[in-house]
């Protein structure tokens, strides 16, 4: 058995489908299958049902994947260690995020502790999110809501309250609170659903009797103070994300509590660099210093 057909079979596993697998290992189709094939032969079973040209991990394959999917996780780290040790000041952090209105005042406090070493984000959904996070694939997710599950650590480090946006010429503009009731017959801009803020708003409204209307719904919660300046429809905005635009008003919740907690979530398994340490210090610090002014 060969590292190679390791690192083939867990993209052909995710992917079940050979042509997209080849696509992003840049290797042919034929290759492919006699690297899967070989590996199947050295195991002495099936690992996929073929049907026509279609792949579907069998219960063999599913029990492998789990062990692959481990063994790979631990020489990565293996690696990243050896890395962390002979240039300490280097690196790349991986970062997935589903609360990012905070991430560029964070990264720029980590980057005056560490100039040299860069990072990659992904905004994702929560699901997205946990999937990385169960491969040991990133090193830290900045998660609303909060996950337990027991290979993820997890640390609350906020509690952010949920506002109600709206435009300064609404009904509602001249007001500091307004109840969730009286949201009943307004059309809303959101992001999508599986994002954090949007699941859990809509679970409270519904449990106030009605479901929002959303008459824009996207991937990007930065654009939404756009939306609710030009008119388009109130928001539901955490109050890290409030914009300082002057014909946004924002409204507090009465009588409910609408709030989400902000998490930073890691692998219990992954190796945490010295720099990935760090990173958690400044996040901490960040936060502690946002509930004081707050407070």
């Amino acid at each position: 058995m060969e590292l190679l057909q390791l690192q083939y079979f867990l993209v052909v596993a995710r992917l079940e489908h050979v042509t997209e697998a080849a696509r992003i290992l840049h290797v042919t189709q034929s290759s492919l299958s006699k690297t899967i094939q070989r590996l199947e032969e050295d195991l002495g079973v099936p690992l996929f049902d073929r049907i026509g040209r279609k792949l579907r991990l069998n219960e063999f394959g599913s029990r492998f994947l789990h062990r692959a999917e481990r063994a790979l996780f631990e020489l990565e780290q293996g690696k990243q260690e050896l890395s962390d040790l002979s240039s300490p000041e280097q690196g790349t952090l991986e970062l997935a995020v589903t609360a990012a209105s905070t991430l560029p005042n964070i990264l720029r406090e980590f980057r005056k502790k560490r100039p040299n070493v860069q990072f990659h984000v992904q905004m994702l959904t929560t699901q997205e999110m946990v999937k990385l996070l169960h491969r040991g694939e990133v090193d830290y997710c900045l998660s609303s809501p909060a996950i337990e599950e027991e290979d993820i650590e997890c640390q609350i480090v906020f509690v952010d309250p949920i506002l109600v946006a709206v435009p300064k010429g609404h009904r509602l503009a001249d007001r500091s609170s307004v109840s969730l009731t009286e949201l009943r017959d307004e059309w809303f801009v959101g992001v999508k659903r599986g994002y954090g803020t949007r699941d859990l708003a809509d679970s409270v409204c519904k449990s106030v009797g009605f479901v929002p209307k959303y008459v824009y719904e996207g991937d990007e919660p930065a654009r939404l103070s756009s939306l609710v300046e030009a008119e388009i429809g109130i928001a539901f905005i955490p109050s890290t994300a409030r914009d300082s635009r002057e014909h946004i008003k924002y409204l507090q919740v009465e009588n409910h509590e609408l709030v989400r907690e902000i998490a930073l979530l890691w692998h219990r398994s992954r190796y945490i660099s010295r720099a990935a340490l760090e990173f958690r210090e400044v996040v901490v610090e960040y936060f502690a210093v946002r509930s004081k002014q707050t407070n």
